[in-house]
């Protein structure tokens, strides 16, 4: 497995406070922007599968907008039930682009 930083949003077109679901390959993350830095986690909720990125964010947590499970933004650690936490991806900006780490194959 190899560590790729893919761009995955314009940093200016999100908002503090602000998520949305984007694609790094083909996974399926939600990117927020909190306490000004961007934070990455896997989209889907680990409790019944919505979609995180329309979730209500509070500082560096994110609530699933269908049951309201909570998650740490930085860790991926699910607050409501501590066994069922998401992955975090490191993120970075280059050039005004918000970039996410993932894990590629070679074959990839």
């Amino acid at each position: 497995m190899k560590r790729v930083f893919i761009p995955v949003a314009d940093a200016a077109s999100l908002a503090e406070g602000q998520g949305r679901t984007v694609m790094a390959g083909n996974r399926a993350l939600a990117l927020f922007r909190c306490e000004g830095e961007f934070l990455a986690v896997d989209d889907e909720c680990t409790h019944k599968g919505a979609s995180l990125g329309a979730g209500l964010v509070r500082g560096a947590r994110v609530a699933c907008p269908l049951h309201g499970w909570e998650f740490d933004l930085r860790t991926g650690a699910c607050l409501s039930c501590p066994g069922r936490p998401l992955r975090a991806y490191a993120t970075r900006v280059v050039d005004g682009q918000v970039e996410v780490a993932v894990e590629t194959s070679e074959a990839e």
